[in-house]
């Protein structure tokens, strides 16, 4: 070869060799590469965690054991811990660290009356009648816990600056615990917050959820012996009658995105005395919260008119409202771009089999499980059913979305079906692989200023000039007298 063919085949050979390292494979920051270590050093740990509060299966605002198993493993991990916030014995507090950033992680641990079930993928209840994780907040917890103790360690070692915030959050499935803490001002001096939710599939959410307010109604009218004299009667039934004839009338003019749900809960005592007490159950749903307060308006009138009709009184409480989840595209980007670095969930045999044999039991195509990072989605202007209250601290504070498959593909939630993948390994690998793609997340976060500010920019934009106010009445969390 002459030496000026052996230059140009050098040469070629050179730019080769550039052309291939200008698109690098992804490389993880010795930070992150830590964080990943420390999830995988609590494995163990936050699995049982999960184990221990899927068993206890406590409903909202006494979840004092499924408290305690967080709260005492942030203390054990250094974290100071303060308990009983916003006037709830199961909400808590753990800090670590000083100074800005402040990031913030929620954790969940309530779980759903009636829902008891073993691990296995046939109904079979583990005490027929209790309660059981059908939302998986059993992981939920767990696995956010992990994470903020992944970044505590980065903090104490000097690797990061500022301040983690782990929030115990209670009864999500009922009043919003996270509403009460929000009117606490709890969240007032996050910069950014994170939260991750069981799901059938994985991916960082771009979507928002509905807005609700729930109420109860009660009628009063007047006793009387349905056969003798029933015209000195006051029927409370008739007017609860009413009301929901009203309601169903309702539906016709409502926007396509609204969702009117109610539940009797008393209809007198017996068929032969005109009923003195109705109550009844009430729940509205729609894309905004001006939205649903509009409709809410029109109920209230409804409810006035159904009362007037039959010639009773009655009273309105109100529960509790959450409002929409404001959607944060740039922090699910950054998001994103650490769930692909981990990589897809993979299952064995016996845990697509397992999925396959819940969706024979649910009625659903047996297609298995799905543990693939799903791509970005385009923010829908209606976004599909449920609500949470994240979406009150959405309000406060950016909030980035993490959903992780944790149950086969359309197993119906708020089901035995998902209590029994998140007492079992299906549940377990959801847990881990949320926990590291969310301490890698905050790494970001607290290293990444201009990552802060474009979070920041959008939660701004899309909030616009509507303030945030909590819809609870007023007082006190309703706590459950044993749970005082």
């Amino acid at each position: 070869m002459n030496k000026s063919l052996k230059i140009i085949v050098l040469t070629g050979l050179a730019f080769q060799l550039t052309n291939a390292n200008s698109q690098p494979k992804k490389e993880i920051s010795s930070n992150k590469q830590a964080a990943l270590a420390s999830i995988t050093k609590q494995e163990a740990s936050l699995i049982s965690m999960s184990d221990k509060i899927w068993s206890y299966a406590e409903t909202a605002l006494s979840e004092s054991k499924s408290a305690a198993v967080l709260s005492e493993y942030a203390e054990a991990q250094g974290f100071t811990v303060q308990k009983g916030v916003a006037e709830m014995p199961t909400a808590f507090i753990a800090t670590y660290g000083s100074g800005l950033p402040i990031i913030g992680i929620l954790g969940e641990f309530d779980a759903l009356p009636g829902l008891s079930q073993k691990a296995s993928p046939d109904k079979t209840a583990l005490t027929e009648g209790a309660p059981g994780h059908g939302c998986g907040h059993n992981l939920f917890g767990s696995a956010s816990l992990g994470a903020a103790v992944a970044i505590k360690e980065l903090i104490q070692q000097g690797k990061l600056r500022g301040t983690i915030r782990f929030y115990g959050t209670p009864a999500e499935e009922t009043i919003g615990g996270k509403i009460y803490m929000a009117r606490a001002g709890l969240f007032n001096d996050l910069d950014v917050c994170f939260d991750w939710h069981p799901e059938d599939k994985t991916d960082a959410n771009t979507q928002s959820t509905q807005a609700l307010i729930d109420f109860i109604i009660r009628f009063k009218g007047k006793a009387a012996h349905a056969a003798a004299d029933p015209w000195n009667g006051v029927s409370a039934v008739d007017a609860m009658e009413f009301y929901t004839h009203g309601l169903n009338y309702q539906r016709e003019h409502v926007k396509p995105s609204a969702r009117i749900h109610y539940l009797i809960q008393k209809a007198g005592d017996v068929v032969n005395v005109v009923p003195e007490n109705a109550q009844i159950w009430t729940r509205l749903r729609d894309t905004k919260t001006t939205d649903v307060e509009e409709t809410y308006k029109r109920v209230m009138k409804i409810a006035e008119g159904a009362s007037t009709m039959a010639g009773t009184t009655y009273t309105v409480e109100l529960v509790s409202g959450m409002h929409e989840q404001i959607v944060n595209r740039a922090g699910a980007a950054a998001l994103k771009k650490n769930m692909d670095i981990i990589g897809p969930i993979t299952y064995t045999e016996a845990e697509n089999n397992f999925a396959k044999k819940i969706q024979e039991a649910t009625g659903k195509p047996q297609v298995g499980i799905d543990g693939s990072i799903q791509p970005l989605e385009e923010t829908r202007v209606d976004p599909p059913g449920g609500s949470t209250d994240v979406g009150d601290v959405s309000w406060i504070v950016p909030e980035i979305t993490l959903h992780t498959t944790t149950a086969p593909k359309g197993t119906p939630w708020h089901s035995w079906a998902v209590v029994a993948c998140g007492g079992m390994s299906i549940g377990h690998k959801g847990l881990v692989f949320s926990a590291k793609a969310l301490a890698m997340t905050m790494v970001d976060a607290f290293e990444d200023a201009a990552l802060r500010a474009s979070v920041k920019k959008e939660f701004l934009e899309r909030k616009g000039k509507q303030v945030y106010k909590p819809i609870v009445p007023d007082g006190p969390p309703p706590v459950p007298s044993e749970g005082k």
